[in-house]
């Protein structure tokens, strides 16, 4: 796994006082989960805001398929295949489960969203949003409110929408946020057979979803990576044992 998909060249970023990011570089390559660990505080979000496009750093560079994506907002480089599922739910609650992937296949192909209604007619977005309900298992509540569905079900139906994208690389802040046992089996499950279409940034607490799951872990610690290597050398790294993982083995 060589070919890099995604990342960060010495991205820095601070408000005021407080430097939320220090000189982070870090990489996705292709075909792997890459999970981004670290206490509360650590700086996750704000680095995933300077990778996605909602923030821009103050100093460094963010990079998709080895072009410049620094000065680009989070649509443009959703457009460029960067798929992001997020912390707290971005979806329509009042909208249908098929209207929600349907808004999302039709930003995918650059349409203004006034023209969403109207979508929900075409054969071919249609198709694409009923099938990315199929990958995620939510083909039965196509005609659900999303309000209605459970929680477990409603971070499904954010990667569904992910997935109408096509993305090149997708960036996935806490999936597991809020499943019980099973649904983050389940979800475990799918994340592990999606690395090989997109490979996968995973910013998660569920250290069993990550010890099982990535194939290279980057440790946060006040904004500074100290520490990136496998499973097995994330583990055994003591300074990481004392910053986090200390208190959850």
């Amino acid at each position: 796994m060589t070919d890099v998909l995604l990342e960060t060249r010495n991205v820095s970023k601070s408000f005021g006082a407080l430097q939320a990011s220090k000189d982070v570089s870090l990489d996705l390559r292709a075909g792997e989960i890459h999970a981004l660990i670290g206490p509360n505080g650590a700086g996750k979000s704000t680095l995933i805001k300077q990778i996605a496009g909602g923030l821009k750093p103050d100093a460094g560079q963010v990079f998709l398929q080895g072009q410049d994506v620094t000065a680009l907002n989070t649509p443009a480089r959703a457009k460029r295949g960067l798929g992001r599922t997020f912390q707290i739910s971005a979806l329509a609650m009042e909208d249908t489960v098929l209207q929600n992937v349907v808004l999302g296949a039709l930003g995918a192909g650059g349409s203004p969203f006034r023209f969403w209604k109207p979508a929900l007619k075409n054969p071919d977005l249609r198709e694409v949003a009923e099938e990315a309900l199929t990958r995620v298992g939510l083909q039965d509540h196509a005609t659900t409110r999303t309000a209605e569905l459970s929680h477990g079900q409603r971070r499904q139906l954010e990667v569904a929408v992910a997935l109408t994208l096509k993305p090149k690389a997708f960036v996935m802040d806490e999936p597991m946020a809020g499943l019980g046992t099973e649904g983050s089996k389940r979800l475990t499950t799918f994340l592990d057979g999606l690395r090989s279409e997109a490979p996968i940034l995973l910013v998660e607490h569920d250290m069993d979803a990550v010890f099982a799951l990535a194939d290279r872990i980057s440790v946060l610690v006040y904004g500074a990576v100290i520490a990136t290597g496998t499973v097995a050398d994330i583990r055994a790294n003591p300074d990481v044992r004392a910053a986090y993982l200390g208190d959850e083995e």
